[in-house]
């Protein structure tokens, strides 16, 4: 009953016109405290956040692409920018179903079989949680007791989920999912090497992703210690959350609200909403950014596609063809080569 009522287009954008209002509700109520943290933001901060989500979303791209290479299919970089990232664009579709289709389309295109495609995104997606729960496990206790009391349930799932990525189990696991949708097996399983790549780039894009949000907490909340922790964790909590909350498009209100609540553990709540807002806007200013770059490159790849297919029916039309040597007239001695 539930499943039919959240597969209802109608019902899921009731659910995220109820969150935006408690949002903007919550803007309205805070709005004396966020002018004035608004007040202390710098230009530079906003830039430097922004340039640092672009980065962290790169840098999951490769975590993404190091997958489905384990599988079995090697996408040039270009290639993979502009399946992941136009696939990127489509989860601001309420429905995650909307993005993944689009990504194993897109990759379906560079002779990616779909089964594998949809694989690689659901492993990537499971590393990237996996990896976010456990930075939050870990920098939130450090940056305040109380978020470390009210987070507690973190250090129970990040065990479990662990467990589950072992290449073995991950393995049963994807081929009974796979099963389940009414496609074959795998062909290859992810192995302890392919997963080890695509959790160190998924490391490095959560060091980014937290410090698009430290640029911005920084200038609001002067004097925080252990800044940089808490803002890691946070973001890593908010976005691991609404990693699983497929619901709403991209993610957008329920990871605002958890970072809000994770923030203003330590920090004022009207500075913890300005620092959301910034963090959401830069997150929309890298997926806009990294479209315009995968868009371009398959223009680029079409123009490439244009000339090739342009020369190839030039030598075809005889028009670059190697001349032919002159035949011998009818009568006269062959040609020789004299020995020298």
């Amino acid at each position: 009953m539930f499943g039919r009522l959240l597969a209802s287009a109608r019902v899921r954008a009731s659910l995220l016109l109820v969150v935006l209002g408690c949002c903007g509700y919550g803007i309205y109520a805070e709005w004396p405290q966020m002018r004035a943290a608004l007040g202390q933001l710098d230009w530079s901060s906003l830039v430097l956040s922004a340039a640092a989500a672009t980065a962290g979303a790169g840098c999951m791209m490769l975590s993404w692409r190091a997958v489905l290479a384990d599988l079995g299919s090697r996408l040039p970089v270009g290639a993979a920018v502009r399946v992941n990232f136009l696939g990127q664009l489509a989860k601001y579709v309420p429905g995650a179903v909307w993005s993944v289709a689009t990504m194993v389309e897109l990759g379906h295109d560079n002779d990616v079989p779909r089964r594998r495609g949809t694989a690689s995104i659901v492993i990537g997606l499971a590393i990237h949680v996996a990896v976010g729960l456990a930075i939050a496990a870990v920098a939130l206790p450090l940056a305040s007791s109380a978020s470390a009391r009210h987070y507690w349930w973190v250090l129970v799932v990040v065990p479990a989920i662990a467990i589950c990525l072992y290449p073995g189990i991950l393995g049963r696991l994807v081929d009974r999912g796979l099963r389940l949708a009414r496609m074959q097996p795998l062909e290859r399983r992810p192995t302890a090497r392919g997963l080890a790549c695509a959790l160190a780039w998924t490391g490095l894009g959560w060091l980014f992703l937290g410090l698009q949000v430290w640029f911005v907490l920084a200038d609001v909340t002067r004097h925080v210690p252990d800044s940089f922790a808490l803002a890691l964790g946070a973001y890593a909590l908010a976005y691991s959350a609404g990693l699983l909350l497929v619901v709403f498009p991209g993610g957008i209100g329920p990871r605002d609200l958890i970072l809000v609540a994770a923030l203003a553990a330590v920090v004022p709540h009207g500075a913890a909403v300005v620092v959301a807002l910034v963090a959401r806007a830069a997150t929309t200013v890298s997926d806009l950014t990294w479209g315009a770059v995968a868009l371009a490159i398959g223009r680029t790849g079409q123009r490439l596609a244009l000339r090739a297919r342009g020369r190839h029916r030039k030598v075809a039309d005889g028009q670059t063809a190697q001349p032919r040597l002159a035949e011998p007239r009818a009568g006269s001695a062959p040609l020789t080569t004299a020995p020298r």
